[in-house]
């Protein structure tokens, strides 16, 4: 069985409760949302989460601490958020 959501690297109590209230309970669930659609999904239950969970995810999911994330990474992190972009605009 996949570790619990909650040893995740980079996540803290609250973070990790509001994944388990999700449906996010393993790391292996996490890895099947990937950490975009997963950090999507708490931002409609929870207006507390900010941008700083969708690093600690997707840092998380590398085993790396988000803070080493680079603003590349961020940036393409971002990009996905808003979907892809219609080309004939």
């Amino acid at each position: 069985m996949s570790p619990g959501i909650e040893t995740l690297r980079n996540l803290g109590p609250k973070s990790a409760s509001w994944l388990r209230a999700c449906g996010i309970r393993t790391i292996a669930d996490l890895q099947r949302m990937g950490a975009v659609a997963a950090f999507q999904l708490v931002c409609r239950g929870q207006c507390g989460a900010t941008v700083n969970l969708l690093w600690g995810l997707a840092a998380g999911l590398e085993d790396r601490d988000w803070r080493d994330l680079t603003e590349s990474e961020k940036s393409t992190l971002r990009d996905a958020l808003e979907g892809p972009r219609d080309s004939s605009v």
